[in-house]
């Protein structure tokens, strides 16, 4: 049997970001600004509305119904703890840390 991803846990991480956790223990901070096109998703462009979301049917929905298929963001999820081409298969070179920059 395939599992239905469902988010069991969000939390808001600032700007246009939640946390995610799915009912399988995976977890990401996914950026939602690639969703908020179009009327539905208008009201969430404002900062204090998007942060208005809460967990139902297993993903994330805001107050006036918009929502994003909790398979959408598992996708997301899964697709950015894969490791990219250029990695696979080999040890990935150490990165430099890079300075902190404050806005």
């Amino acid at each position: 049997m395939t599992l239905l991803p469902s988010v069991v846990r969000a939390e808001y991480r600032g700007g246009f970001r939640i946390h995610v956790t799915f009912n399988d223990n995976s977890e990401n901070t996914i950026d939602f600004r690639q969703w908020l096109d179009g009327p539905i998703f208008e009201p969430l462009k404002a900062p204090e509305y998007f942060r208005r979301f809460f967990i139902d049917g297993g993903t994330i929905v805001w107050p006036n119904g918009a929502d994003i298929a909790p398979e959408t963001l598992y996708e997301v999820t899964r697709r950015e703890s894969q490791p990219s081409k250029r990695t696979r298969g080999r040890a990935a070179k150490p990165q430099r840390a890079r300075p902190h920059l404050h806005a």
